[in-house]
């Protein structure tokens, strides 16, 4: 028995499903910074996140070029976020930076991120 329109989108809304929550044209207003990590770390903070995760390796902070991470996560697509070597100086002295991923499917993600 073949499974009809209306039965799909029941079945993907009941099951947890956001079908809005990839399809905008654009990140919504930034995500609140992230409390600061303890003990040597980072944190992140992704506006309207589907499943990305970044990582920034504290090792990363005394990059003599800029970093280019790739958020994918358990999203099914991916983005990218690239942070400047100054960037990567300001996070390294706790300061909070905010930037915006790349656009795939036609959305980008506004990204907060703080180290310690």
């Amino acid at each position: 028995m073949a499974l009809t329109r209306k039965a799909f989108l029941v079945q993907m809304v009941g099951s947890g499903w956001a079908l809005a929550s990839c399809g905008g044209g654009g990140s919504s207003s930034p995500p609140a910074p992230p409390p600061a990590p303890a003990g040597g770390a980072c944190g992140v903070s992704i506006s309207d996140n589907h499943g990305h995760v970044l990582t920034v390796l504290l090792t990363d902070l005394d990059s003599p070029t800029d970093k280019t991470y790739d958020i994918q996560g358990t999203a099914a697509h991916t983005h990218s976020v690239t942070f400047t070597v100054a960037e990567l100086a300001m996070l390294k002295a706790g300061q909070v930076v905010t930037k915006s991923s790349s656009v795939t499917l036609g959305h980008d993600h506004s990204i907060a991120e703080r180290c310690a």
